[in-house]
């Protein structure tokens, strides 16, 4: 088992930390800021054996340098599509390519998760899901990139994973996300229940993450487009026009 830990950074950014109890290595997913990183590894005594990044943005990638600078061995593995934006990495993959990390004895499946960027990607170990900024909890990224198509593609290759998959996106954008599907489906119940145990949360102080995909396919409207009384409410025939839809909505919406 893994010991999955968040790390804040910025105003809503979370780095994830991978370790094990007895073991001397950690691996980080997406360090934007080094700060963060660096006093967990002194205060846990841990050594960084690897790097994992979903996408090029600087609120994901913008401590490598610094992290590399203090353990220069570091693996800094990310999307081979991406490679000119992020130019320290040591390993570059894609679509079904496996990330082996044998200190922990485990592997991670790469997704291709065009969308929010192009080059996107996403690393998946049952029940592990890391999604940077493809799928959030009640949401998804913004279409900076790629089409609404794509985007939608990609969540649908996420919501195929099994019901138990543990979901780590990286931004605490929950409560915001939930506001607008509330406005989507005011009749669902489900997410009603969500949104005030995401609530409970937030007034403690506490990550709303990880989500878990069974709770996200009842209540995230980008994962419910084939839900025929939505493509009806909205008049729309297909899935992907009413999550273009869905999608320009939530850009505009106030919250």
């Amino acid at each position: 088992m893994l010991t999955i830990s968040p790390l804040a950074a910025f105003e809503d950014n979370y780095i994830w930390t991978l370790c094990q109890p007895d073991n001397s290595f950690c691996v980080v997913v997406d360090p934007g800021d080094p700060e963060p990183v660096l006093d967990f590894l002194e205060q846990q005594q841990k050594s960084l054996y690897a790097i994992l990044i979903t996408h090029h943005h600087p609120d994901h990638t913008g401590g490598i340098a610094e992290l590399k600078q203090a353990w220069p061995d570091v693996r800094i593995i990310g999307p081979a599509a991406e490679t000119a934006k992020i130019p320290l990495l040591t390993e570059l993959v894609q679509q079904g390519d496996v990330v082996q990390l044998p200190v922990f004895n485990y592997q991670f499946q790469v997704f291709d998760l065009p969308g929010h960027t192009l080059g996107h990607i996403g690393f998946y170990s049952k029940p592990y899901l890391f999604c940077g900024d493809t799928l959030f909890s009640g949401g998804c990224g913004r279409l900076f990139e790629g089409t609404a198509a794509q985007l939608h593609h990609s969540l649908q290759k996420l919501a195929a994973l099994p019901a138990d998959t543990l979901v780590y996106c990286t931004h605490e954008y929950t409560l915001a996300n939930l506001r607008f599907a509330t406005t989507v489906e005011p009749d669902n119940q489900a997410l009603q229940d969500y949104q005030r145990h995401c609530q409970r949360l937030r007034q403690q102080k506490k990550p709303t993450l990880p989500t878990d995909l069974a709770t996200e396919l009842q209540i995230n409207p980008f994962l419910r487009c084939e839900n025929k009384t939505l493509q009806q409410h909205y008049q729309h025939q297909t899935a992907v026009t009413l999550f273009s839809e869905l999608r320009a909505l939530k850009d505009q919406f106030k919250s």
